[in-house]
């Protein structure tokens, strides 16, 4: 049974570090892409970052890029997002996926079109929190 289970998320001041993690059973991280996802109330679900399995190639948005950092322990299935220098604006539900295709999906087709194929595994997210 594939599950993907969020975690570290919480309530951080401005300025503010947090380390989520992501664990994977039922399936080889090896061959999977790993992407972080967020989504604010009322907002459209984005991507935040994304890791490739083969080329290492990695993807960030630009409104995280220097301040957020992925990387994954393929040993331990599990993959992380280190967020630093947090900002009111980064506040959401933070999710992962995993495809082995991800990340070209969601580079060329966007999020949408990957939540409406269905065809990629999804945690239940974990919640992030910026406040004074």
């Amino acid at each position: 049974q594939v599950q993907l289970v969020e975690s570290g998320g919480g309530l951080v001041q401005p300025g503010g570090s947090l380390r989520l993690s992501c664990a994977t059973s039922g399936f080889t991280l090896d061959y999977y892409a790993i992407g972080w996802f967020r989504q604010a109330p009322g907002k459209e679900r984005e991507a935040v970052s994304c890791s490739k399995a083969r080329d290492g190639r990695i993807d960030y948005a630009d409104s995280v890029k220097g301040r957020f950092t992925i990387s994954r322990d393929n040993a331990k299935n599990t993959v992380y997002l280190q967020m630093n220098n947090l900002k009111p604006e980064d506040p959401a539900v933070y999710y992962c996926a995993a495809n082995p295709a991800l990340c070209d999906t969601v580079r060329a087709l966007g999020v949408e079109f990957v939540l409406s194929r269905g065809e990629s595994y999804w945690g239940r997210g974990t919640q992030v929190a910026v406040s004074p």
